[in-house]
């Protein structure tokens, strides 16, 4: 094979493996959105399905501003063993390309390669460490008049992880009014 060869192969495996890392790193980014929903229930009535769609999530409430109308609520977020075990076969399989490559180019370092290419399951053990925290999420009960003067809606404000947020707004059959980070 020729030089050129190997060295575009040998870039291109390096920019794969940078990529691979902004991967890895961000599968434990806080993703956390504020977003406004409305709903056809009365307020009681939603502040009742809060609770308990929070309750069987496991969330504890932390504070209660009753004058703002205002709770906020915090849970254990258990990371993924799939994601944990993708993201370590990922990185082994990445560094392995990396190393083949390596060992071509300099094959007088090839211990130290294979060295590198065992702590590639610590992958796994970042995500597993980063993922599992704490979360809060906190939401905010607006009332607000409908066009139809004898129907309410009801309006909340909404801060949490987007995944806890889409879940909220399928099972209360939500509406979403705005969105802002």
């Amino acid at each position: 094979m020729g030089d050129s060869v190997i060295n575009s192969t040998l870039f291109l495996t390096v920019l794969m493996t940078i990529g691979q890392m902004f991967f890895i790193r961000a599968s434990v980014k806080d993703r956390t959105e504020t977003v406004r929903l409305s709903g056809k229930q009365s307020p009681e009535l939603l502040l009742d399905q809060l609770k308990k769609y929070f309750a069987d999530r496991a969330y504890k409430v932390t504070s209660i501003d009753a004058d703002r109308n205002l709770v906020n609520l915090v849970g254990n977020v258990r990371p993924s063993k799939f994601l944990a075990f993708y993201l370590s076969g990922l990185a082994f399989f990445g560094t392995l390309c990396l190393v083949l490559i390596l060992n071509v180019v300099a094959p007088n370092l090839s211990t130290l390669w294979w060295i590198i290419l065992s702590l590639s399951p610590l992958a796994g053990v970042f995500y597993w460490k980063k993922a599992g925290r704490s979360e809060t999420v906190s939401f905010l009960l607006e009332n607000s008049e409908s066009k139809d003067s004898d129907l309410k809606m009801s309006v909340i404000r909404v801060q949490a992880h987007r995944d806890e947020v889409e879940s909220l707004r399928q099972s209360l059959e939500l509406e979403l009014l705005d969105e802002s980070e």
